[in-house]
């Protein structure tokens, strides 16, 4: 989409300037704080004053009478430039909800907690409409209590913060205030499911001079269906037990010398229906007449477990401000598949003289990712250098591990022979076998330099560069220059210009996958093969490597008063070398790979490999207002992001030249066209009077295009807008009442062709997602 396309859009929004307005969230509130993409600690916060676009959420009143209970969803309806859509029938992807900013990947996306970069999870997004192939950060691990602002860094900042960071940085901004407060939640879809139970306490402690939060939370939330009566299927909501407790804390030691820590840890179960199978033509290969004659649905059972260290000191030597830290972080998770079946022992055991049964439940195996960091960072401001210069500089070595365990035999064995009858391995999700078990590991080292400096009164410039070094494919440097020149006290221009990348993730270069199937009447391996395997080695698939990016922002600040403010910013991603995951090649497709592949065992063969350059070029405008009206005061927020993501050409290995069309199909390259919709926007107003506050806020999710599996078959998803709805009364001045309702006009997506959606349902996981309505009810009190 051309610059010149989106300011139609621009102009539009601008006009609703002055009675309508975007992140009233904006965080007056917060103390001196230093705001994520600048090393310079502020006395205050503002948007509009920051060299590039950052909107900063203050979560106080989301946390304590919000219609969300998780991080993700709160800011799927508040941050238009954040994508988070649960998903349903997508395996593992149903377990973990995946978040994204500016319609680019989930692994595009860095996430920091306290400014400390955050792990990612050990999940490879297989299927579903959102992230196929990509790994991301699970923002529910963390407990909303806990939080006290969260920063959008909507550029481009791998200079300043390493791998990860094209589409943006995303810092959650723990608490560490003194006193206690505990908030109980329930919350259901209009259908009657999906009931969600939420009780969580924080409390702040003074110890040793400083202040230790802890927070600790407890979250049911039920599963939802939205499948048709007499439908076997369980369409919807995973149902999802969290248990989660978050210390936070820091304390003086001598002089200006501070400890800091933060330790979290977070339990879950969750449990999401797989494909239903029939109880009459899946017999014998998927099903046995005996277990279960009328049909079923296996449970995709996931055990996850999170864990996150920061250990730090803070001190001052020779007036520089220095900070050393070590970070740990770890996610894991494990199969368990229930209410299933080993069609292959059943049948077996059927041909032995038996009734035709097997074990209905079974240990799949899992995987597991954890990060270790240690940074040191320097810092210190010169007044009197060019006008006030903050120079900072630091070093970070990072260590990465990635594993994949087996299940039990049962959950991948062939028990009848390949094609005597039943298929192999647990239904609903195969055992991961003793073949695709591994232990890799990889380590980083990375220098930065970064410069701040005032030039004039109304000039400010930002430089940084960083070096990079990974022991598995090398070294990188990027760069960044940003600028903001001030018109008068109301109007400031800003710009900026980078060049970024995002190393090839442990999962992406070593997940494995294998289950074995009959094809050409030949018992054959269906195979995701790890990168450098014998398998991507015979496709000339070469070592994955880093991807590149080239970031352009310009845009423009308004605020003439306290209480209006205005920005408007365009951008354009380039990105060079994309990761995806390529389609399944075989002897139908590639004969020549096919004999190949056959020769090795395998019958269809995919892997991930560097081949798709991409462009995203979109627009941001922010806009907020607070008025007195009769008694009361009222609040208005607009908040818009247009984009669009072209995938400008697609690159195959010389081995696979001419086969672009398997590399990536039509279906898969609009998932990574329109992994988000191409708008969406959130126009708020929030008016309070006295103990009470009410709050309306529109939520619009613009068109969105998806791949059927029948070529030529588009699956069109129309705007659609929803409505979210609260009411707050201040009961007493500790206790806080608070209920309402989401999308309380039951807006769902576009109806489609129940065989061309990706979750086979006629509602798919896009957008907004396909529950409808729900209402909620939460009680806040403070201690």
């Amino acid at each position: 989409m051309q610059a010149t396309r989106l300011l139609p859009t621009a102009l539009a929004a601008l006009t609703l300037f002055g009675t309508t307005a975007a992140i009233a969230q904006e965080a007056g509130s917060l103390e001196r704080v230093t705001v994520v993409g600048s090393r310079k600690s502020l006395p205050v916060a503002s948007s509009t004053d920051t060299l590039v676009p950052v909107d900063i959420y203050a979560m106080g009143k989301i946390a304590e009478g919000g219609g969300q209970f998780d991080l993700a969803q709160s800011l799927q309806y508040l941050s238009p430039s954040f994508n988070s859509t649960r998903q349903t029938g997508a395996d593992g992807a149903d377990l973990i909800d995946s978040a994204a900013l500016r319609g680019l990947g989930s692994d595009q996306t860095l996430v920091l907690v306290n400014g400390k970069r955050r792990h990612t999870v050990a999940l490879v997004n297989l299927f579903g409409a959102r992230n196929r192939g990509s790994t991301g950060t699970d923002m529910n691990s963390l407990p909303l209590l806990a939080i006290d602002n969260v920063q959008v860094l909507r550029d481009g900042a791998a200079a300043q913060y390493g791998s990860d960071a094209i589409a943006g940085v995303l810092n959650i901004q723990l608490k560490k205030k003194a006193g206690c407060e505990a908030v109980a939640g329930y919350g259901q879809y209009s259908a009657g499911d999906g009931k969600n139970w939420l009780a969580s306490a924080y409390c702040g402690i003074k110890l040793g001079g400083g202040t230790l939060a802890i927070t600790g939370e407890y979250q049911d939330r039920g599963r939802s269906n939205r499948a048709d009566p007499g439908d076997l299927r369980t369409i919807g909501d995973t149902a999802v037990k969290n248990k989660t407790v978050y210390l936070n804390g820091e304390f003086p030691v001598t002089g200006d010398s501070k400890l800091y820590l933060t330790l979290g840890a977070q339990d879950r179960d969750a449990s999401s229906g797989a494909w239903a199978r029939d109880g009459s033509s899946d017999i014998p290969t998927r099903n046995s007449a005996t277990m279960y004659p009328d049909g079923f649905v296996p449970f995709i059972n996931g055990d996850v477990q999170d864990r996150f260290v920061i250990v730090g000191w803070k001190s001052t030597v020779a007036g520089w401000d220095t900070d050393l830290s070590q970070t740990y972080g770890a996610n894991k998770m494990r199969y368990v598949i229930s209410n299933t079946l080993n069609a292959s022992i059943a049948n077996l055991d059927l041909i032995n003289g038996g009734r035709g049964i097997s074990p209905t439940r079974f240990d799949a195996g899992g995987f597991g990712f954890s990060q270790a960091t240690t940074n040191f960072d320097v810092s210190r401001f010169f007044p009197d250098l060019l006008g006030g210069s903050n120079i900072a500089f630091g070093a970070e070595y990072r260590r990465e591990k990635y594993d994949i365990v087996a299940g039990e035999v049962g959950s991948y064995i062939d028990a009848d022979g390949v094609g005597a009858g039943g298929n192999a391995g647990s239904q609903g999700f195969p055992g991961f076998q003793p073949g695709d078990a591994t232990n890799r590991s990889r380590n980083s080292q990375a220098l930065y330099l970064d410069w701040e400096a005032t030039l004039t009164t109304a000039l400010t410039m930002n430089a940084a560069v960083r070096a990079e070094h990974y022991s598995d494919f090398g070294s990188t440097t990027t760069a960044k220059l940003a600028g903001s020149y001030k018109l008068g006290n109301a109007l400031l221009l800003r710009g900026a210009a980078s060049t970024g990348f995002r190393a090839p993730s442990l999962q992406q270069l070593y997940f494995s996958s294998t289950f074995t199937d009959f094809i050409n009447q030949q018992p054959l391996d269906v195979v995701l093969a790890p990168n450098g395997s014998s398998i991507t080695n015979a496709a000339g698939v070469p070592a994955l490597k880093q991807e590149k990016s080239r970031n352009l922002s310009v845009g423009l600040t308004v605020k003439p008063s306290v209480d209006t403010s205005l920005t408007v910013d365009l951008y354009q991603i380039a990105i060079r070398d994309r990761i995806v995951l390529s389609g399944r090649f075989d002897d139908s497709n590639y004969p020549a790979l096919g004999t190949i592949l056959q020769g090795l065992g395998v019958g269809q063969a995919q892997f991930f490999v560097n081949s798709v350059d991409t462009r995203t070029r979109g627009l941001d405008v922010t806009a907020s207002t607070r008025t007195k009206l009769g008694a009361g005061q009222l609040a208005t927020f607009l908040a818009l992001n247009v984009s669009r993501t072209t995938v400008t050409s697609v690159h195959a290995p010389a081995a696979l030249q001419g086969f672009e069309d398997v590399l990536l199909s039509t279906r898969e390259r609009l998932f990574i066209e329109e992994a988000g919709p191409r708008t969406k926007a959130t126009l708020g107003f929030e008016y309070s009077q006295g103990a009470w506050t009410g709050e309306a806020k529109l939520i619009h999710f613009g068109r969105q295009t998806q791949g059927a599996f029948t070529d030529g078959v588009y699956l069109k998803y129309k705007p659609k807008t929803s409505m979210d709805l609260g009411l707050t009364w201040q009961a007493t001045p500790a206790l806080k009442l608070s209920m309402g309702g989401n999308n309380v006009f039951n807006v769902k997506p576009t109806r489609q062709d129940p065989f061309e959606t990706d979750n086979g349902f006629y509602y798919d996981s896009v957008q907004f997602g396909l529950n409808g309505a729900s209402y909620f009810a939460r009680a806040h009190y403070r201690f």
